[in-house]
């Protein structure tokens, strides 16, 4: 795991359209991995999670999601793949998901609507875009583009996280690059950065309020500004300061 990254997700997909599809218990990283990597420039292991996608093509295959199965309580990530309108509505409003993923290797069937959007903003889904297709095929790079811009439209860049799917280790790319990356998928430089920091583990986190069905609060701190700093400093500290 070079390139930069400080967590990966292990990604279990499954298609309801296909046939004896089931939610199996999610693979232990130390099954797969008798030792995990230290993280570029720290002494920390790279952290390990564990994701179920459900691609659903019918709103028959919500209804699993809305039971209270044990195996996908045990996923740190649950995002889901909707196929259409309808059911891209029912995702956004309804569904106990984190993320919503978008269609990147095709045209959209449908456009996106302000109401739904808005409300998996405000119940803390994330958007998710994928940028190995874009990097595999000039044609699905058109699409990937297309759908992102359509998505930026509605959302204004709000709650996007950008991954990469990727199977390979050489369909990998580094944080910088994919931050590139979504210049042309619409974000500004700020929500770019975003895309694979900041609300990458805010997808996390929401995760594990759905998972303990509680709060989660983490802390960040405050910049301050010049003048903030200068009213709090001492009179005579004041006096060398400006001297």
């Amino acid at each position: 795991f070079p390139v930069g990254y400080s967590a990966v997700a292990l990604n279990h997909v499954v298609d309801f359209k296909e046939k004896k599809q089931e939610i199996i218990k999610p693979v232990s990283p130390s099954e797969l991995f008798p030792s995990l990597p230290i993280v570029q420039g720290t002494s920390k292991r790279i952290r390990v999670l564990t994701r179920l996608t459900l691609v659903v093509s019918d709103p028959s295959h919500c209804n699993l999601l809305r039971s209270t199965s044990a195996n996908i309580r045990l996923y740190d990530i649950i995002a889901v793949f909707p196929k259409t309108e309808k059911l891209f509505h029912i995702a956004c409003t309804t569904l106990d998901v984190d993320l919503v993923c978008i269609n990147v290797t095709e045209k959209l069937p449908f456009y996106f609507r302000r109401p739904p959007v808005n409300m998996a903003i405000d119940r803390g889904i994330y958007f998710e875009l994928l940028y190995t297709p874009a990097i595999k095929d000039p044609t699905m790079r058109r699409y990937t583009i297309s759908n992102a811009i359509s998505l930026m439209q509605i959302c204004k860049g709000k709650n996007i996280v950008i991954s990469s799917a990727a199977e390979r280790p050489l369909e990998l790319r580094g944080p910088y690059d994919v931050a590139n990356l979504g210049l042309l998928f619409g974000l500004s430089e700020s929500e770019a950065k975003a895309a694979v920091s900041t609300n990458c583990r805010a997808t996390v986190l929401h995760g594990e309020t759905r998972k303990s069905a509680c709060g989660v609060v983490y802390t960040v701190k405050k910049p301050r500004k010049v003048e903030e700093e200068e009213t709090m400093l001492p009179a005579c500290k004041k006096a060398k300061t400006q001297a």
